[in-house]
């Protein structure tokens, strides 16, 4: 059999045809979905002006996990202690950073307005008493002697007792927060269920096309989705950038957990199964950097994706179980984006292969047809919606929609590969060793693992 009568007989195939109209059919129902469940979440929760009234104001603790950000953490340093609220403090966790991050907190540490609670390498327990007690006397540290670089989430979780608030606020060592951050967040745990409440990450950095396209995503793919599943009545994933905690609901799920490369989505999981809400509040507005070059965006997604499929794997049975059947909406969403990928991937192979081999390719036309167009107008209109109801909170956004034409063709290739590479996730158990810091900020555009 010649390669063109290979072609031809899968590209007349049944299995081939059922994956041409899903891929062309996802897109489109997803894009409708996503709009109108959007419009709805903003017409019922999101358009009042005014910020909630605190009817109470419970300490929090702003959590921020630190390994190698010298050149970021003073920004977030700096936004965080000048937060509009009454009753807060804030607590560096820095895990084993060899560059000048402790140098940059510790000016911080002198005014009194951090607490640093350092991870550093194992000199024995008399050392770590010694090394602790000048910081000790003010009040302000707290030293941990712990093995070096042990993760995000084993961070977090030794960090955990040590907090004196009701709420902790967790945020990356990039991230910015606005002032009034907390007077968004903090009335949402006025309900006895709240277990979290997710910010809106803004991005800083436009500098880079690729920082462009992921502004137009936050916007029109991050914030949209949100929206849709709070009308859903699950979240896929809180933002790991920033996210506000009822201390009580983490100890109630045991925490973070270390062995999984994604432990925002996994927390989220584990909070939901128990019964818990999540809330999206859209004001609470933090800037953050994101990759600025191609490895380090592959890099990021690639651990996405990976961290989604182990959730995935591990959390496979909530679509068993009735009592869980608010979760099979974000069960069946995540599941499906993944075949998408698959599909995306493989069609465009054969496709490609199709037209060296001189064969046309059936269901792929160089020239637009009317589904294309159809999936092509949706696509900037779901774009376009998700940047016009971010622009009250970030007035450039709009100015930066022209880059939404790039979005399908860049950035479809490049989350359907790494979705697409790491399907084998789906049927491994996560390891039993925590995922550890991996990387150091080169620049700004370089993504910490």
């Amino acid at each position: 059999m010649s390669l063109v009568d290979l072609l031809a007989a899968i590209q007349h195939s049944l299995p081939y045809m059922v994956a041409l109209v899903f891929f062309a059919v996802y897109p489109i129902v997803t894009s409708l979905m996503w709009i109108t469940t959007s419009l709805f979440f903003r017409r019922r929760w999101e358009k009042r002006e005014v910020p909630p009234v605190r009817i109470h104001t419970p300490a929090v603790s702003i959590l921020i996990p630190a390994h190698n950000e010298e050149r970021v953490i003073g920004g977030a340093l700096t936004a965080a202690t000048t937060l509009h609220y009454p009753d807060y403090e804030v607590v560096v966790v820095d895990d084993g950073s060899t560059d000048a991050t402790r140098h940059v907190i510790e000016p911080f540490v002198a005014r009194g307005q951090v607490r640093l609670i350092t991870k550093r390498q194992n000199e024995g327990k008399a050392m770590a008493l010694n090394d602790a007690l000048p910081f000790v006397q003010s009040g302000r540290v707290r030293l941990i002697d712990k093995r070096v670089n042990e993760g995000k989430a084993m961070a977090l979780n030794d960090a955990l007792p040590m907090v004196r608030g009701e709420i902790v606020l967790i945020m990356d060592a990039d991230a910015e927060p606005v002032p009034d951050i907390l007077d968004h967040m903090v009335p949402h745990f006025e309900h006895a269920r709240v277990a979290a409440v997710t910010g809106n990450p803004r991005v800083k950095n436009v500098d880079t096309f690729l920082a462009r396209l992921q502004l137009i995503e936050f916007s029109s793919i991050v914030s949209l989705l949100r929206r849709s599943q709070r009308i859903w009545g699950r979240i896929m994933t809180v933002s790991g950038v920033v996210a506000a905690f009822r201390k009580s609901a983490l100890i109630d799920a045991g925490g973070f957990s270390p062995e999984m490369p994604t432990e925002d989505i996994e927390l989220t999981w584990k909070l939901q199964r128990r019964f818990w809400d999540i809330r999206y509040e859209p004001r609470a507005l933090v800037w953050m950097t994101v990759p600025s070059t191609l490895s380090g965006l592959i890099h990021q997604r690639r651990r996405w994706s990976r961290g989604l499929m182990q959730v995935l794997h591990k959390h496979r049975d909530v679509i068993m179980h009735w009592k869980y059947r608010r979760m099979w909406p974000i069960f069946i969403e995540s599941s499906l984006s993944i075949l998408w990928s698959a599909c995306f991937v493989v069609l465009t192979s054969v496709w490609l292969i199709s037209y060296v081999a001189g064969y046309p390719p059936v269901g792929a036309h160089p020239i637009p047809n009317l589904w294309g167009m159809l999936i092509a107008t949706l696509a900037l209109g779901q774009l376009f919606t998700g940047t016009l109801l971010d622009r009250r909170y970030d007035p450039d956004t709009l100015k930066y929609f022209p880059y939404a034409v790039y979005y399908p063709i860049v950035y479809w290739m490049i989350l359907a590969w790494t979705n697409f590479i790491s399907m084998p996730w789906l049927l491994r158990s996560p390891s039993k060793q925590a995922i550890r810091w991996r990387t150091v900020r080169k620049n700004f555009g370089e993504e910490a693992a």
